[in-house]
């Protein structure tokens, strides 16, 4: 058994105790808040199974690759290749990656308002790929604006972790719009250089720039965030190339605007990987895992309609 939590766990648990300090008047409307808060923070899990139906078959290769993925609101600005959202187009170029690197341990970092390992290394790829489609940015409420400087150290320590192994290269994908939106003046990432052997800097969005659309009330209903000058006009975010370029430059590796290069460059960058990379002739055949937290969606829905009811009765 896994988890794969959408919202941290130690932030989950802090809404949950707020939830119970809220508490209801009577003895039973109280023990079902304090069901209806234990079955959220279950689902929040999203507890994962195996199962014997899904299996994969890995052939390990000696490849360490960090995947560090801007998690800010500005990645579902829609201007990736069109008019798609940055954060889907970044998913599904780590999907590229791992599908041709297939057999190396991938690490996921991602920031918003702070930095995280999502996923340390690990070469269970369903793993992985369900740590990566789990990244969603902060509501418009709760951003608190996009610094670039967050995610060093986190990458820096998952960067010496695979520098301790001694074995192939480590390979590092910085991928963002560039945007750096806060009073910070962007750092200097020159330290990460000497433990890189190869990688990129995977730049999402256009000049033209694209406006974010946020589902606020969790009706389905999509709105566009405006403009924080006039509160009229709709936002536009657009990528900041310099920013994207001075990383890295300091990191010795290339800079690819994904919205331009299409996988051309993405794929010389992965042949230079795999020419380096030494393969084990045993392949691993893992077994997959499935969600099961739609189990617990259930009675939790039937008591939000259980309190609703009651709402309605004592009205």
């Amino acid at each position: 058994m896994i988890i794969n939590p959408v919202i941290p766990v130690w932030l989950m648990g802090i809404i949950c105790v707020i939830f119970l300090l809220l508490k209801r008047k009577g003895i039973f409307p109280y023990i079902r808040q304090i069901v209806a808060i234990m079955l959220l923070f279950v689902i929040n899990l999203r507890v994962m199974i195996p199962d014997d139906s899904i299996t994969y078959t890995n052939k390990e290769i000696d490849t360490h690759v960090i995947f560090v993925v801007d998690n800010t609101l500005s990645m579902i600005a829609q201007d990736y290749n069109g008019n798609d959202e940055r954060l889907k187009g970044a998913k599904a170029d780590c999907n590229y990656i791992m599908d041709k690197l297939n057999g190396a341990k991938f690490s996921v970092v991602t920031f918003d308002n702070i930095a995280r390992v999502l996923s340390p290394f690990s070469n269970d790829r369903q793993f992985v790929e369900n740590a990566i489609e789990s990244i969603a940015p902060l509501g418009n409420l709760y951003a608190k604006g996009s610094s670039l400087n967050l995610w060093h150290d986190p990458a820096l320590e998952q960067l010496k972790i695979a520098d301790e192994k001694d074995n192939g290269d480590v390979v590092l994908f910085f991928i963002s719009d560039g945007e750096n939106n806060t009073s910070e003046n962007l750092g200097s990432f020159d330290d990460l250089a000497k433990y890189i052997d190869n990688g990129a800097v995977l730049g999402y969005g256009s000049k033209e720039g694209g406006i974010m659309e946020v589902d606020r009330w969790g009706d389905g209903n999509l709105e566009t965030i405006k403009d924080p000058k006039d509160f009229e006009s709709a936002g536009i975010s657009q990528i900041d190339e310099d920013n994207l370029k001075k990383i890295a430059k300091d990191m010795g590796v290339n800079y690819i605007n994904m919205n331009a290069a299409k996988k051309d460059s993405l794929d010389t960058v992965i042949d230079e990987v795999l020419k380096n990379a030494n393969s084990s002739d045993d392949l691993d055949e893992t077994t997959g895992y499935k969600d099961i937290y739609y189990i617990f969606v259930i009675p939790f829905l039937l008591l939000v309609i259980l309190e609703f009811i009651d709402f309605k009765r004592k009205r």
